[in-house]
């Protein structure tokens, strides 16, 4: 079920979404070779209780984590360990907050090290795939829409698009409707109405689009055991147009990066 949210409803997402957005600017001045995911965990946990608000993730669905890391061929929901990240791993860090009774979900990959070119490149494709997506995400157009134009990137770049797992509105609950999926057909799906949030992600695949879980029960990998890209913003339509919740200046901010790629989606340039 859709659930527009009024402009005082979004403005507190916006602090959900923040809260997370921060998390990942912490995440970015420590994630380095030797560090563990399991470490990672209880720092990001430690930082959202301080900011006044609950880890999105923990507990949710039997989740029992504050973050989601997924480290070279794994996907999505890889549970942190004790293994130490190593030179030239690519880690996607999904992470959740829950502020206010709203719920803030954000992704980033992260490049450890000195990463393989053709892996840099996955990461780059993967992100741009998303704004390209986000795009799509106005007034008139449907679900598929995003979904299509974001197969359409990174398909051309001869690259596999996850199936099994989407993107979603977000809200009260983590996952509420509609299902965003990062593939599609133009023309089909529901409509984006005024006042809709969701959470848009490709999860895209260096080879094949193929997916396994792990006997974790949680952790995604690749078929192919080749490396995969995960990146994820909240996104509210207001006025008929998409405009950002979340942000990777936080990240970009503590790892020297300038960029304005989210300049287009906001009323005014996010300062950090």
């Amino acid at each position: 079920m859709i659930i527009p949210k009024t402009r005082e409803q979004i403005e507190l997402m916006r602090e959900s979404a923040l809260i997370v957005s921060k998390t990942l600017g912490m995440i970015a001045s420590e994630i380095k070779p030797g560090v563990t995911t399991l470490h990672l965990d209880r720092l990001a946990e430690e930082f959202i209780r301080d900011h006044g608000a609950l880890p999105g993730f923990k507990g949710l669905y039997g989740c029992p984590s504050t973050l989601l890391t997924s480290v070279n061929e794994q996907v999505v929901h890889g549970l942190p360990t004790n293994r130490p990240i190593e030179e030239g791993d690519v880690v996607s860090v999904d992470c959740g907050a829950l502020k206010n009774e709203y719920y803030g979900d954000h992704a980033y990959t992260f490049e450890i090290g000195d990463v393989a070119e053709e892996t840099k490149k996955l990461l780059k494709v993967t992100k741009e795939s998303l704004y390209v997506g986000i795009r799509e995400f106005k007034a008139g157009n449907r679900v598929e829409d995003v979904g299509s134009a974001i197969q359409r990137y990174t398909e051309a770049h001869g690259y596999g698009v996850v199936r099994e797992l989407v993107g979603h509105g977000l809200g009260k609950k983590m996952h509420e409707g509609p299902e965003m999926p990062n593939y599609g057909k133009r023309g089909r799906g529901k409509m984006f109405v005024e006042g809709l949030v969701v959470a848009i992600e490709p999860m895209i695949n260096m080879g094949t689009k193929n997916i396994r879980q792990l006997k974790d029960g949680w952790t995604i990998v690749t078929r192919d055991g080749k490396p995969s890209a995960h990146f994820e913003h909240d996104v509210a339509l207001i006025d008929g147009k998409p405009e950002l919740l979340s942000t990777f200046a936080y990240v970009y901010k503590a790892l020297g990066i300038v960029s304005d790629e989210e300049n287009e989606f906001r009323r005014e340039p996010f300062v950090v």
